[in-house]
């Protein structure tokens, strides 16, 4: 009877381990991509504009690219994002009911 009880724990702690696993691995995506897009943005305004304003925006833009796209993997991760929506499309046409 111990030894049923210990079975039916370990699915319960290795869910829960794996729940903190993709918390962590999530935090560490989206401080990388914030990091690394901040990077991208504040070089390519360097390159591409004068005004320190314009600088600014473009790192800014950067860091939102960044945490966009990581919260879109990360949700995915967690099953509430669905992705790319699959349109269904009827194979048969459309008819108008009227005379033409």
């Amino acid at each position: 009877m111990a030894e049923e009880n210990k079975q039916q724990e370990q699915p319960v702690v290795a869910s829960e381990y794996n729940l903190d696993a993709k918390w962590d691995a999530c935090l560490d995506l989206g401080v990388r991509r914030f990091a690394y897009f901040s990077l991208i943005g504040g070089f390519a305004g360097l390159l591409l504009f004068r005004s320190p304003v314009t600088r600014w925006a473009s790192t800014a833009f950067g860091a939102g690219t960044g945490i966009g796209s990581a919260y879109t993997e990360c949700a995915q991760k967690f099953g509430g994002y669905p992705g790319k929506s699959t349109a269904s499309i009827s194979e048969t046409p459309i008819t108008k009911d009227g005379d033409d």
